[in-house]
């Protein structure tokens, strides 16, 4: 089943479901493609007025940027699923005998090391989402700011979500350097996350009260 094309509706059903997957990493990504998704849908009704003809460019660079990130989230929905399903299979393979239990154990850290990596790419692009949604809060049409907005916030919570799955599995993975190096690359993302969100929703509160 491939999660991308499931109606919106098809989608939430599954989603609710008693079943592991889909779960929270395939919707960080999704959130990322719907505050990209959104990011271009300003630069979008920016670059039809006339008056904002000095911002074009910068909304040609928006647009550009979100078409990527839209398909590249859209991937990561069932990267996400998939890496989880790989893990399950792992953790069910036997292990009676000592060579059992050695490529059980392989499986289960290669199947690991995947599900770490794929929402790590996810918060990747959340990163990049939230550099063009703050564009386009600061530079597109004022009427869409709310818009904007949103995508300021599905960016945040698609990279907090991602980190937070990013974490989990890191936990259970014992490739000491592959942790560490993983750690701190999730750290500083985060931190410039919530540094350039923070920065956001001052910027939106004293836009929105005018």
């Amino acid at each position: 089943m491939k999660l991308v094309e499931l109606s919106v509706r098809d989608f939430v059903h599954e989603l609710g479901s008693a079943k592991a997957t889909p779960g929270g990493g395939s919707v960080a990504a999704l959130c990322g493609a719907l505050g990209a998704a959104l990011s271009a849908m300003v630069a979008g009704l920016t670059r039809k007025k006339e008056r904002f003809e000095d911002k074009w460019h910068s909304m040609e660079e928006i647009t550009g940027r979100a078409d990527r990130l839209r398909e590249h989230c859209l991937g990561l929905v069932q990267q996400d699923t998939d890496a989880y399903q790989e893990v399950v299979a792992a953790l069910r393979l036997p292990r009676e005998t000592d060579e059992q239990g050695i490529l059980r154990r392989e499986a289960v850290q290669a199947s690991l090391k995947k599900a770490s990596a794929v929402p790590l790419e996810t918060l990747r692009a959340a990163e990049e989402v939230m550099e063009i949604a703050q564009q386009a809060v600061e530079q597109g049409d004022p009427v869409t700011i709310t818009d904007a907005g949103a995508a300021v916030h599905l960016a945040y919570a698609a990279g907090m979500i991602a980190a937070y799955n990013v974490r989990i599995n890191l936990s259970q993975i014992e490739d000491e350097g592959l942790r560490f190096e993983c750690s701190q690359e999730l750290e500083e993302r985060i931190a410039r996350l919530k540094a350039r969100f923070d920065e956001m929703e001052r910027h939106l509160d004293t836009r929105l009260k005018g």
